[in-house]
């Protein structure tokens, strides 16, 4: 079904000044290269002087033939109205590397997601600065690399880590509760292409131990955000947020337990729609369209 429903769908994303005659112009165009509009969402910042928004899904005929040629011709358009702009093809399935440390219920949530078909994405790596999930990961038929991370030995293992994303020619990556701070360089090199998740509902308790933080609190929320990532720690443009409500029995490890089930929710609702093109950035925010 997924061939012969989506073999011929393709998407178009676009972000610039707003104008009239945008909407038209592409509908046009579209039109003009027997495409079908299947659904189309927009979103303006304000319409006189603001930033437009906007993402197509087509069915292209005779795909392999006309892809080329919208891809190529569309540049005229994209040059008139100062689009940036990036145009996607449902049949060439995203590869995602997963990186993980030692716990595992955000990397299962996501693996299970995987294999059931929710994910329609390739995972053909995992990344650990750690041993201990080998096997669950080697049970799913994906790969796993074990690269030791220290104060001393961080550039070396990014670097290692970069060989084994070129290598596997990963178009995007997915912090599931890994650990370690990533360098400027290695942010700089996957600009809005690293997903994290974190174990709280930022911007409060930022840092370590949230869950106790949140304890001493007394709140009567907890909640998760995966957002991507940027060289300020934890506020880089947030995709997702999900939240729980508390009470007073809950000690600080009733928390973490509830706490692992939000973050997993929040972090695989994110990477499905990073997957399906779902997610534009715009300053350190996302408009995203669901």
């Amino acid at each position: 079904m997924y061939e012969t429903h989506l073999s011929n769908r393709a998407r178009l994303l676009i972000s610039c000044p707003d104008q009239p005659g945008i909407v038209a112009a592409v509908s046009q165009y579209l039109q003009e290269q027997q495409a079908n509009i299947v659904q189309s969402d927009q979103y303006s910042t304000d319409p006189e002087g603001g930033t437009f928004f906007m993402r197509i899904e087509f069915n292209l005929p005779s795909f392999e033939e006309r892809f080329p040629r919208i891809l190529q011709g569309f540049a005229s358009i994209a040059d008139s109205f100062q689009m940036s702009w990036r145009l996607e093809q449902e049949r060439k399935r995203k590869k995602m590397a997963v990186f993980v440390s030692k716990e595992d219920h955000c990397l299962l949530e996501l693996l299970w997601r995987w294999r059931s078909g929710e994910l329609e994405v390739d995972i053909p790596v995992v990344i650990s600065n750690h041993d201990h999930l080998r096997d669950i990961v080697e049970s799913y038929g994906i790969a796993f690399r074990h690269i030791p991370v220290t104060k001393e030995t961080k550039l070396q293992a990014e670097q290692q880590q970069k060989e084994v994303i070129d290598s596997y020619d990963i178009d995007f990556i997915v912090l599931a509760r890994y650990m370690q701070i990533l360098s400027p360089s290695f942010v700089k090199s996957f600009q809005h292409k690293v997903i994290n998740i974190h174990h709280s509902f930022l911007p409060a308790f930022i840092g370590a131990n949230p869950y106790q933080k949140a304890f001493d609190r007394g709140v009567k929320l907890i909640g998760a955000t995966a957002h991507y990532i940027t060289d300020d720690l934890d506020e880089g443009p947030i995709i997702d947020q999900e939240v729980l409500r508390v009470n007073h029995r809950y000690g600080a490890k009733d928390l973490k337990v509830a706490g692992r089930n939000v973050e997993k929710i929040a972090l695989a609702r994110a990477v499905d729609w990073h997957i399906q093109d779902k997610i534009l950035v715009y300053e350190n925010k996302t408009i995203i369209f669901n």
